[in-house]
């Protein structure tokens, strides 16, 4: 097994991974490992934009208000309010970087910025209607052009490597990492004096989803098998508004049209958002969801559509051109025709337990990111939050980083990895009905509405499965798509868990069983031994 060493060791290469990294590398030498290319994650497809107190008219306090209100009293406020006050200097520092966001049409000293769900202003710093696309490229530049950052691509990690669990004496820490080269399907091993978790997110567990095939929720898996406490795995935020199309796979289309007057209808050209909330179609993705999933259901309608034709073709055009263009190629006129639309899963509200700077209890193991809960979200994230999270705590995280390092040893020698009596499968049926299972049972009874015999019924299947995939993960050689069915069948397990133990309706936790909220809603986690439980 080959080994390599670096002072740094960054899983994942979206946003918060990269920012990461880049300040890193003015400390020591930095491994960037992606498990597809580079710019292939949740980070790239994200389309609103940036949120950021930014308008001399807007405040701190404001922008710290509408995430409280959204994350349904399970935000955690002092978080909150460190990660919105840092947003103007991170904001700079991509500007420097390289990264321009658009101005008002014939006002170049201001920003045009735009309006998204739960806000109650504008503030969503956008770079056309691809901003995370233009955020990874700029980044991607500067990290590639860093002499003291590798990036290594096609790798899949499969599990941290902590000291107690390979009998080193001495506190337990985080030591590294071992990972599968999909190129050669070999086993290689990393030694880190510090290891960044920034996997991105877990949407992959649902059976239909806005986030690409990378999104199967690894670093949280790792994380729990290595013994971390993870947070509010339950909410999991549907995203109100996925292209519906026999041909379009995960599009989204942007909660920033809904910010320029696009309205809901259903089949029959009815508006329905007034009826469930008084702001109507700027209603949070939580509201907005269950809204949607209510008025499908019942009138058995497939899907519902979003109306802007009430904008121009050029308007349309010059603020959406990448949305336009992608819609007309599906034979959809946005300034004609309204827009199919289903809610898909989107973003996991929970994860690893870390803070704002992205320490975690294990000594040399950082998260930020979607991987990561920092009490920034709560139990609903508030629109275009998530790239403000990404960038603020990447930073935060490389500077606690650079502050601690040198304590720590990047020479822990790291076991082989142990074959045992495995052999090579001649059954990858197994695996792909498995990952088929597991994700059609969570989008069943674990999806926008639950009840108690939902969660039930999908508990008792998921770990059957689980079982199941142990013991083939026993028995045969390491595969890609058996990594991450294993990584999406933990993760299931865990928002099931996180979610029979909230006994209430919260945020993006709807239980028709027990719809009326807590008083006073509190965290949900679950700590369990290394390896977790299958029970």
């Amino acid at each position: 097994m080959n080994t390599l060493s670096y002072d740094f060791l960054v899983i994942g290469s979206g946003l918060a991974g990269l920012t990461a990294a880049l300040h890193l590398s003015d400390e020591g030498r930095v491994l960037v490992v992606s498990k597809e290319n580079a710019a292939e994650g949740n980070s790239s497809y994200a389309q609103g934009g940036i949120a950021c107190v930014i308008d001399p008219s807007d405040t701190i306090e404001s922008h710290v208000e509408d995430t409280l209100a959204t994350g349904c009293g399970l935000s955690h406020p002092d978080a909150v309010h460190a990660i919105i006050q840092a947003g103007y200097e991170r904001i700079a520092d991509l500007e420097r970087l390289g990264l321009v966001f658009e101005r008002r049409k014939g006002k170049e000293d201001e920003y045009d910025l735009g309006q998204e769900g739960g806000h109650s202003r504008r503030r969503v710093l956008h770079a056309g209607d691809i901003t995370g696309k233009k955020v990874m490229e700029v980044m991607l530049s500067r990290v590639r052009e860093c002499g003291n950052i590798t990036i290594q691509e096609n790798w899949l990690a499969i599990d941290l490597v902590t000291t107690s669990w390979i009998g080193v004496e001495g506190n337990n820490r985080c030591a590294g990492a071992y990972f599968l080269n999909k190129e050669n399907n070999q086993i290689v091993s990393v030694q880190a004096a510090c290891t960044v978790l920034a996997t991105g997110g877990a949407g992959k567990v649902y059976l239909y989803t806005s986030n690409p095939d990378v999104a199967t929720g690894d670093g949280v898996a790792m994380a729990w098998r290595a013994g971390l406490p993870v947070r509010n795995m339950e909410f999991i935020q549907f995203h109100p508004t996925c292209l519906y199309h026999p041909n379009a796979k995960s599009f989204l289309i942007s909660e920033a049209v809904r910010g320029e007057g696009a309205k809901l209808m259903d089949i029959r050209g009815e508006a329905f958002m007034d009826k469930f909330d008084p702001r109507g179609s700027l209603a949070t993705r939580d509201v907005t969801a269950r809204a949607i999933d209510h008025v499908m259901k019942k009138h058995g309608d497939p899907y519902v559509y979003l109306d802007i034709t009430h904008q121009s073709k050029e308007f349309l055009k010059e603020r959406f051109p990448n949305l336009y263009a992608t819609c007309l190629g599906y034979g959809i006129n946005m300034a004609t025709d309204p827009i199919p639309v289903v809610p898909a899963a989107h973003y996991s509200c929970g994860g690893v337990v870390a803070d704002v700077t992205g320490r975690t209890e294990l000594p040399g193991l950082y998260a930020c990111g979607e991987v990561a809960s920092t009490g920034l979200h709560g139990a609903n994230r508030l629109a275009s939050n998530s790239l403000l999270e990404a960038v603020v705590c990447g930073y935060n995280a490389a500077m606690e980083i650079s502050s601690v390092w040198k304590q720590f040893s990047r020479d822990v020698p790291i076991p082989a990895w142990k074959l045992g009596q495995a052999v090579s499968s001649e059954e990858a049926v197994v695996v792909e009905h498995d990952w088929n299972e597991v994700r059609a049972t969570m989008w069943d009874y674990v999806g926008i509405v639950r009840s108690g015999r939902r969660l039930h019924r999908a508990h008792r299947r998921i770990r059957n499965l689980r079982e199941e995939i142990r013991q083939y993960y026993d028995s045969y050689l390491v595969t890609a798509d058996l990594i991450e069915l294993r990584n999406i069948a933990d993760v299931a397990e865990l928002i099931i868990r996180s979610a029979e133990q909230r006994k209430e309706s919260c945020g993006l936790h709807y239980m028709s069983d027990h719809p009326t909220p807590a008083k006073h809603a509190v965290d949900t986690v679950i700590r369990d031994q290394p390896g977790g439980p299958l029970t």
